[in-house]
């Protein structure tokens, strides 16, 4: 019996020092975290607004798939478009994506962020000419491409492997382009 209390205080010392150490760890980098996730932040809606200034942000609680929403302005600060904060389902799972539409719902340009797609095939997504296929696209002329088969053959073949990944990029930007197109330039 003396043995299992003598084991039992040895855990509870190792696993407060454990405790304790992870909460100071947490501490420490806490901020660099916070600034770091801010940064990626920037960067993202800087390249999804095209030459448009970002403006004020509206937090989306209704929507499964909006979760932001940025309102994107031209040089003489008139309403030209937004910017949505979107989450999609890949392969992996859950992901993020940043994407600029014009008010008539028109992708500007997108990024892919928080994700967990394959090394290799999903996280091609990842790379800025991955969303090339789908800029300017989601006006009554040009639809999202939700289908390989919409996709010219060299884009068809750039997502073999991925298709999962594709589809849920794609479904999710079609979403945010009828969204836009909803707000009607609200």
């Amino acid at each position: 019996m003396n043995k299992i209390v003598k084991v039992g205080v040895t855990l509870l010392i190792i696993s407060s020092f454990a405790a304790t150490s992870l909460a100071v760890v947490n501490k420490i980098t806490e901020p660099k975290i916070a600034e770091y996730e801010a940064k990626v932040l920037e960067d993202a809606l800087k390249e999804v607004s095209g030459e448009f200034e970002v403006g004020s942000q509206r937090e989306i609680s209704s929507n499964d798939t909006i979760k932001a929403l940025y309102l994107l302005e031209d040089n003489n600060g008139e309403h030209t478009g937004y910017i949505l904060q979107l989450e999609g389902t890949g392969y992996g799972g859950p992901m993020t994506l940043m994407a600029g539409f014009l008010t008539g719902g028109e992708i500007i340009d997108a990024k892919l962020l928080n994700n967990s797609e394959t090394p290799g095939l999903g996280k091609k997504a990842e790379n800025k000419t991955y969303m090339d296929k789908f800029k300017m696209t989601g006006s009554l002329e040009k639809e999202v491409p939700i289908k390989k088969e919409m996709l010219d053959k060299g884009d068809a073949d750039a997502v073999s492997g991925s298709t999962v990944t594709f589809s849920g990029i794609a479904k999710t930007l079609a979403k945010g382009s009828e969204y836009v197109k909803n707000l009607g330039g609200k």
